[in-house]
């Protein structure tokens, strides 16, 4: 099962300025140039107050200098370790390319303007799922969920507007670090991490592999 890397390098000189620029480069070579299947699939790894840790997959929304964005149900037992324990990892699995991105930061909730222009973009199956599934809840039977579903596909048919449920919404993940992983031969993989200054600005570290 082993493989043997044959991809180039990562250098420091082959770095932008700030982790976001760096990875916005590599999510348009994912998405564009190798063409991956939801390349902005990530892993979001979460801890409650006891430090238990929890980890699932959840797609990346939106991201810009001030952070990644994704959205959720607040109920959710990710939602909930993060009102305990706003600490979070998200880490993009772009095997394919023998690259992997490590976002380790602090997250907030995003404004609720934001998360109603992005719930009104969602398509209209997906509006009426967020208010169908109590997330992380124990549900008797898939027929009790396929009922909800059907209840609200009828209080809210096709082209009207479903309200934006109270207990759902976005997370903003600052980062406190990024971490770029090009795997290379013989294990000697290169990693760089940019690490957030006090000043606002980044240092770059070089890690073992």
């Amino acid at each position: 099962m082993r493989k043997h890397y044959r991809a180039e390098g990562l250098s420091e000189t082959d770095l932008a300025d700030t982790p976001v620029a760096q990875f916005a480069r590599w999510f348009q070579q994912a998405a564009v140039e190798a063409g991956l299947f939801e390349p902005n699939a990530m892993i979001v790894s979460t801890a409650d107050a006891d430090g238990r840790p929890s980890a699932r997959t959840v797609l990346l929304k939106a991201f810009d200098e001030h952070g990644f964005v994704f959205y959720t149900n607040y109920e959710s037992r990710k939602a909930r370790d993060l009102a305990e324990n706003p600490h979070v990892s998200l880490l993009f699995p772009w095997h394919p390319m023998a690259r992997q991105v490590i976002v380790q930061g602090v997250a907030r909730r995003t404004g609720r303007d934001e998360t109603a222009a992005y719930f009104r973009s969602r398509p209209h199956g997906s509006q009426l799922g967020a208010w169908a599934s109590a997330q992380s809840t124990v549900v008797a039977s898939r027929a009790d969920l396929d009922a909800a579903y059907a209840e609200l596909a009828a209080r809210h048919p096709e082209g009207e507007q479903v309200p934006v449920p109270p207990h759902w919404g976005g997370f903003r993940v600052a980062p406190r670090s990024v971490e770029f992983w090009q795997g290379r031969e013989n294990r000697l993989h290169d990693r760089l991490r940019y690490v957030a200054e006090p000043d606002g600005g980044w240092r770059v570290e070089r890690l073992s592999p």
